[in-house]
């Protein structure tokens, strides 16, 4: 990674932990909060796992340092700091989605020795991922600014109930994300720092470094995924050595509007990493 502009990287962060035995990381993505995993904790629960769902740097109620333009190292940096907080005892689980999925990768290619599997979850790894217009969104800060500190929270709400009507449910359902997950995805936006949304600027291209992450590797994405590019993903699997993939019939957020469908996806990898 490029160098980034030196702040001082706050030590604590907002989390959950439920359950206990073998412990499983859970990271979500861009504008989002620990409540991604909302359905997944309690059948990680119920199987014997000790579940670790944070709120990343600028998100949620963890710390939000005041930079208009935050970076991906602060986040992995604070991320580090975390798990060496929580003092475990074995190598951890990772579970990312999107920004999460970049992140998980990246602590498996530094940490691969505490790191026992990856789950990836609609992954981040390359900004080519991304539509034009995303990338062009991302690239300006003062739209990210406008977006942000101007867009009232029940319009925020709207896009994400006009969005998740318009891909509908695979199971025939009028919205791909039930009510409870659209409220708390509006919520996450306004309360999302606005430096944020810098951060996909700087996801290069990682194609390189996959062949070196060896660890065993569960690669989840949907095939209706209008954020990043569903033809991306098969290209991850290929490059990672121990990996294999799974498409659902969904969007960018499959762990959450296809939760029936993915829990046992991913309870299945686990048991087989024991």
């Amino acid at each position: 990674m490029k160098s980034t502009p030196d702040i001082e990287i706050p030590t604590t962060a907002n989390y959950v932990q439920q359950g206990s035995g073998a412990p499983v990381i859970l990271i979500h993505g861009v504008a989002a909060s620990l409540h991604d995993w909302d359905d997944l904790t309690p059948e990680l629960t119920k199987n014997g796992y000790a579940s670790y769902a944070l709120d990343l740097l600028g998100h949620g109620d963890s710390p939000k340092p005041d930079s208009r333009s935050y970076h991906v190292e602060w986040l992995f940096e604070h991320f580090s700091k975390w798990m060496a907080s929580l003092h475990l005892t074995e190598p951890a689980i990772l579970i990312g989605h999107s920004l999460g999925g970049f992140i998980a990768l990246e602590y498996a290619r530094r940490v691969s020795s505490w790191t026992r599997g990856l789950v990836l979850v609609s992954p981040f790894y390359s900004r080519l991922q991304l539509p034009l217009l995303l990338r062009r969104s991302y690239s300006s800060i003062g739209l990210r600014k406008i977006i942000i500190q101007r867009t009232p929270a029940w319009l925020f709400r709207l896009v994400v109930d006009v969005t998740s009507a318009a891909m509908g449910h695979s199971s025939g359902a009028l919205h791909s994300l039930p009510e409870h997950i659209r409220a708390q995805t509006a919520l996450d936006y306004v309360r999302t720092a606005p430096g944020v949304y810098h951060i996909p600027n700087e996801i290069s291209d990682s194609a390189e470094t996959l062949s070196h992450i060896t660890v065993p590797t569960l690669v989840v994405w949907g095939d209706r995924d209008k954020t990043l590019a569903p033809e991306s993903f098969p290209k991850l699997v290929e490059a990672m050595p121990r990996a294999v993939g799974k498409s659902i019939h969904a969007g960018h957020v499959p762990h959450q509007s296809n939760a029936d469908e993915f829990n046992p996806m991913v309870l299945e990898f686990l048991k087989s990493l024991t």
